[in-house]
């Protein structure tokens, strides 16, 4: 009787294994999809986004963090990573021209810098940016239509 129980148990444990194994290796279901999903081991755009204190970004003290994923499907701890995803994606995942966007909005001249960062994957590429704003407002105004940095 044990021996029937243990072999059961084996060949649950072994078909268990290959229905996992094969849902791992298929994803939607077809081989297509397979192959283009293990050609890397990172997602195509995937990042991090940071707003810290401070006028560096290697010493600032990081108020407010973020994942944005925007590939297969936008997604992450962002706000709104559809809207976010779109910027970048309009912009090339150029930082740079997605804070060009300047608005109207009146500051005082406080010094009380924020750093802004964007690290991770764009695209299949590394990538590593950083900006400093010398007060929180400045850099809303730059970003005032803007959903990257809106968190």
């Amino acid at each position: 009787m044990r021996y029937f129980r243990a072999l059961g148990a084996t060949a649950f444990a072994t078909a268990t294994g290959l229905a996992l194994v094969g849902t791992a290796f298929t994803g939607t279901g077809t081989a297509e999809a397979a192959s283009a999903s293990s050609t890397s081991l990172y997602a195509p755009s995937a990042l991090v986004l940071t707003l810290g204190q401070g006028s560096r970004p290697s010493t600032a003290t990081v108020v407010r963090a973020v994942t944005l994923s925007c590939s297969p499907t936008p997604a992450g701890t962002h706000p709104a990573p559809e809207e976010a995803c779109a910027e970048l994606n309009a912009a090339g995942g150029d930082f740079g021209q997605v804070m060009a966007i300047s608005g109207d909005r009146p500051c005082t001249r406080e010094w009380n810098p924020v750093t802004v960062t964007g690290d991770g994957v764009w695209q299949g590429r590394r990538v590593h940016w950083s900006a400093t704003y010398g007060n929180d407002c400045e850099l809303r105004s730059r970003t005032a239509e803007g959903a990257v940095f809106a968190f």
